[in-house]
């Protein structure tokens, strides 16, 4: 996570990375849940809560009018994400009853409805198989969350949610600098992984 965390934090974060710790956006927790319209929220840091958020009908015509809207190319559909992303958060709140921080810090860690970059890059990838699965990504497929920044090369490490464009670039969906439906930061992702030394953006 790109902002100062305590020792403690940090240190915790380079033995997991040296000993192959695998994201909690890697696993079954924060996938769509399938079968249902439902996705699980993870909050408190590290997916410590996690908390289910039932999409009813008008959710899904919603955010089906919303990925319509951007169909007519890549570029578009990528705006149409951001808005998607934002409603989905904004639902997620509703869900938790806390709006999270944005750029959150050691200082909310174990609080509910505060996100690290684990939980917010575990949630974006799970919103976004939700849309995969459904059909409403035309230009885009859901890759696997990656991080940047090994401490030694002065950044703290970070995660964030990827889509591969059907021309082989990928996007990084990045939630975590802003509070809890504020627009994510989708950019190359070539272009994302040389940031974040000593935590700016």
């Amino acid at each position: 996570m790109t902002h100062p965390l305590s020792a403690r934090a940090a240190m915790l974060a380079v033995v997991g990375l040296a000993a192959g710790w695998v994201p909690v956006s890697s696993l079954s927790a924060g996938e769509a849940t399938t079968g249902r319209a439902s996705i699980r929220i993870c909050h408190g840091f590290g997916c410590h809560f996690r908390s289910e958020l039932d999409l009813a009908s008008g959710d899904e015509k919603r955010l089906a009018a919303m990925l319509s809207a951007g169909a007519s190319s890549p570029r578009a559909e990528r705006v149409a994400v951001s808005k998607a992303v934002q409603y989905y958060e904004n639902r997620a709140v509703r869900v938790i009853g806390v709006r999270d921080q944005g750029k959150s810090t050691a200082k909310q860690l174990g609080k509910r409805g505060q996100m690290d970059c684990i939980d917010e890059s575990t949630n974006t990838r799970a919103f976004l198989l939700h849309l995969e699965r459904r059909g409403l990504l035309k230009h885009h497929t859901v890759n696997r969350n990656v991080t940047r920044g090994f401490l030694i090369d002065g950044r703290y490490p970070h995660s964030t949610a990827v889509l591969r464009e059907k021309s082989g670039t990928k996007w990084a969906v990045d939630s975590w600098y802003e509070p809890t439906g504020g627009p994510p930061d989708i950019m190359p992702l070539s272009e994302w992984l040389k940031r974040g030394v000593m935590g700016v953006r």
